[in-house]
């Protein structure tokens, strides 16, 4: 059984993000904010030390992953619905999801890389963005060859997946019991 009924209402928010973002490649505000108002609305009646909670884990949530939108890795609206399920997961639970998050998405990526063919490809980019980590391409996006335009999921000929599938799985599964 769920700890609390906000549970349910994580996994409501998580499953249409997820549905949403495989038939649209987009997870919408009209879901994300409202997720998260009322993520903090839930934790209100279980004390200031909740709220806190609530409150530190959306901004973790919210820093590890406007770190990858930055680095076009992500969408916007995965890094607001993250932030809204760090609001519903606390502390306690954020870590778990997060793992499983990472780990989901990138089984999602590796799959979609290997179906494509795009191995080699892949591996190189990934080595370029990795390697221009810590200089100012990492906040403008690698650019390849000279004159060539920034690296990221909105690049012409990227593979990209519905990352709200991954928060879903990762979400849940910080939700049901460990047996």
């Amino acid at each position: 059984m769920m700890e609390y009924p906000a549970d349910w209402v994580l996994v409501v928010v998580v499953v249409i993000a997820a549905v949403v973002d495989l038939k649209r490649r987009r997870i919408p505000n009209w879901l994300t904010v409202p997720a998260f108002v009322l993520a903090l609305a839930f934790r209100v009646p279980l004390g200031s030390d909740a709220l806190l909670a609530g409150l530190a884990a959306a901004l973790i949530a919210f820093a590890v992953s406007v770190l990858v939108f930055a680095l076009g890795g992500l969408g916007g609206g995965d890094v607001k619905l993250l932030t809204a399920a760090g609001a519903f997961l606390g502390l306690e639970r954020l870590g778990p999801a997060l793992l499983v998050t990472a780990l989901v998405g990138g089984a999602i990526a590796a799959t979609a890389v290997l179906k494509k063919g795009r191995v080699s490809e892949t591996l190189a980019n990934m080595y370029m963005v990795l390697r221009s980590l810590g200089s100012r391409d990492a906040y403008t996006g690698w650019k390849g060859e000279e004159g060539d335009a920034p690296l990221t999921i909105r690049s012409a000929g990227v593979i990209t997946r519905p990352y709200g599938v991954a928060i879903a799985a990762g979400s849940i599964y910080a939700v049901l019991p460990f047996l």
